[in-house]
């Protein structure tokens, strides 16, 4: 890691540090590395109360907080970065608190070349020793929602460690031209300028972007007010973001779950074709279509001949891909307008759009007979037969002759289809009436 700071300067010893005596503000440099103060100026010394400046470098930290800590560390990262940090802190030289606004630069200090920063007390904020004013200081410094301030140009004011945290990658001092430090934190740097545009014409808003930051591209959402700098006055960009990337990730779960419910409930999970519960969601603009051009509609039951034999003597695997190579030669013989589903076991409902007259589906069911009468070859089969034979009975209801919905019309060609079984299999029948005969084959 040393090398990675080899561009700071290395202050070797006490004796470097003449000149910064004859300054009348506070400066002092803290050690990073054994976490406790190197050197201080007179100024320094007064502040803390002390008289020596080995009080000052032997003063017990032992107390402070792991969060303490961790704001330092970020508070050099960010210095090392950008040359330069002015950020408030509080600090408690008599026991009570007193927030400064502080500039840092990030040298490394002694032969061991310790990190460390020197801290100028740029000016005390006047925030009164009032409790709520002085625990909003702490609550931006250790709260996780990233805070940061910028000016109308892009460029940061004043940002807090979770935001230096999120975007310590970024090096704002190499930036192109048309690109400032408020954009490149986004994913795509022309819609962060386009953003900062309308949050200075609108006054502010809450919106929600891919983010470019350490941990990988993330949704954060932003809420951004315009508000003035305490001492200059000069308005400026205040943005708070909000990681709402599992936000996000539990959404689209929960709809990729309801996708894979509405896919459970729409479609036959062996053969892929749509299910019952989906033919009776869409039957009726079929129906509807059909009254409104005055044609007629097929209903057609199918129900497969022979397939309980393979299924009972060669398993339910030998037996889906049965059923799945019989989906495909069906889908195989249909219009795009018609539409398919299976409805459980061997059992498969076709509707065949816009026919003309009996004929018209009649010849659809001599061809799905035909089809089917082709052996089924199934390969890479070593246990069970490379060929399997399976036949269709199919019932067949016409709209509007036979009902008026898909359930009336389902029950009509499921009567017509048993006619079939008992005369035979392998064949097709149109409920017309009781007596009817079934054609010859």
């Amino acid at each position: 890691m040393k090398d990675a700071y080899a561009h700071l300067v290395h202050i070797q010893s006490h004796d470097e540090l003449g000149l910064y005596e004859l300054i009348p503000d506070v400066v002092w440099i803290f050690d990073l590395d054994k976490h406790g103060w190197w050197w201080g100026n007179q100024p320094a010394l007064k502040f803390w109360g002390l008289s020596q400046l080995d009080e000052l470098i032997n003063k017990d930290l032992s107390g402070d907080t792991q969060g303490a800590r961790e704001r330092t560390a970020q508070t050099f990262e960010l210095a090392a970065k950008n040359g330069l940090t002015i950020d408030p802190w509080t600090t408690y030289p008599d026991g009570k608190p007193k927030t400064l606004y502080m500039k840092h630069r990030a040298v490394l200090v002694g032969p061991e070349r310790h990190r460390a920063i020197i801290a100028y007390i740029n000016e005390e904020v006047n925030l009164g020793e009032t409790p709520e004013n002085l625990l909003l200081v702490e609550a931006m410094r250790y709260t996780t929602v990233m805070v940061t301030s910028f000016s109308f140009e892009g460029d940061i004011v004043i940002e807090n460690p979770a935001a230096t945290e999120a975007y310590k990658h970024i090096d704002t001092k190499q930036l192109p031209d048309n690109q400032s430090a408020f954009s490149a934190r986004f994913a795509v740097p022309a819609e962060g300028e386009s953003r900062l545009q309308q949050a200075i014409s609108d006054k502010g808003g809450r919106w929600t972007h891919l983010m470019r930051t350490s941990a990988g591209l993330r949704k954060h959402t932003l809420d951004i007010r315009i508000t003035r700098h305490p001492l200059s006055g000069d308005f400026l960009i205040l943005l708070a973001e909000y990681d709402v990337t599992p936000l996000y990730e539990a959404l689209d779960e929960a709809h990729q779950a309801q996708e894979e419910l509405r896919k459970m409930a729409h479609y036959d999970a062996v053969t892929g074709l749509p299910s019952l519960n989906f033919l009776l969601q869409h039957a009726p603009s079929y129906l509807a279509r059909a009254e409104r051009r005055r044609q007629q509609l097929a209903v057609m039951f199918i129900d497969l001949d022979g397939f309980k034999t393979i299924n009972d003597s060669w398993g339910h695997d030998t037996g889906d891909r049965v059923l799945r190579e019989v989906a495909q030669r069906l889908s195989g013989l249909l219009r795009e307008a018609d539409q398919i589903a299976r409805i459980g076991g061997d059992e498969f409902i076709i509707l065949v759009d816009n026919i003309r007259d009996e004929n018209s589906v009649t010849i659809v069911a001599e061809k799905i007979i035909h089809r089917l009468e082709d052996k089924i070859i199934l390969k890479d089969s070593t246990v069970i037969p490379t060929q399997m034979s399976v036949s269709a009975s199919i019932g067949i209801a016409l709209f509007p002759d036979h009902g008026n919905t898909l359930e009336q019309l389902i029950k009509v060609a499921d009567n017509a289809m048993y006619r079939v079984k008992k005369h035979g299999k392998a064949n097709y029948s149109i409920e017309n009436s009781p007596g009817r005969d079934l054609p010859a084959r």
